[in-house]
């Protein structure tokens, strides 16, 4: 791989705060492996992964209140949410996949002294185990999951905490993601935004939102 076999010498920001899903890994089929047992257990048809791909993105009460709402179910999420939490924990590292060019890129990066953390709306207490079984903690010096803090992303305070933890101004902090969410994080916070187009962005306009570069390979970030 070209981009990411150079070392990154030139990248503009110091720090960069990446999104998990869609964006460095795809777990899209462990995801709707947990929805669909909470579904069989709750009576409900089973449902394509492309359909649970178009829920990911929101964190994980969204993503069951889509779940029970194409079901029919009008039971209030939060019956049921301690029971999907056991079924994602069970299917967590049934296949995620790394996409490609992430560990090379992220080592590249981090060999020109990029300070880099990730940024995610999933539950806190599944990102680290799926980071440490994909071999790619070491490449973080900061993870911020969902449930750490009283906000997640599209609110800024994720990305502005994490620009407090390294010190930086906000503007300093590049935020690589694949949906709504990462780029309404950015933009309330003033921070610099770099989209893949190849994660969960559903109906997201990924062109039109402002972002610095859209780009189709993650080793392209080498490039910017």
């Amino acid at each position: 791989m070209n981009d990411a076999s150079a070392k990154a010498t030139g990248f503009p920001w110091p720090v960069a705060l990446f999104d998990l899903d869609g964006t460095l890994v795809d777990s899209a089929s462990d995801i709707a492996a947990s929805v669909n047992r909470l579904l069989a257990e709750l009576g409900h048809a089973q449902v394509d992964e492309a359909t649970v791909r178009s829920w990911i993105g929101d964190g994980a009460r969204q993503l069951i209140t889509k779940a029970l709402r194409h079901a029919g179910d009008g039971r209030d999420v939060e019956t049921v949410m301690p029971r999907f939490m056991q079924h994602y924990r069970d299917c967590l590292l049934l296949d995620p996949q790394i996409y490609p060019e992430v560990p090379e890129t992220l080592q590249a990066l981090r060999a020109a002294g990029v300070r880099m953390a990730v940024c995610t709306n999933k539950p806190a207490p599944f990102v680290g185990p799926l980071l440490e079984a994909l071999d790619l903690a070491q490449y973080f010096d900061a993870v911020l999951g969902a449930g750490e803090l009283p906000e997640r992303k599209p609110h800024p305070l994720p990305l502005l905490h994490l620009a407090a933890h390294f010190g930086v101004d906000i503007g300093q902090c590049l935020m690589v993601g694949d949906s709504s969410a990462d780029a309404g994080a950015a933009i309330a916070a003033g921070a610099p935004l770099v989209l893949v187009t190849y994660g969960y962005r559903r109906d997201f306009d990924l062109h039109g939102c402002g972002a610095r570069a859209v780009i189709d390979r993650f080793g392209q970030l080498l490039a910017l």
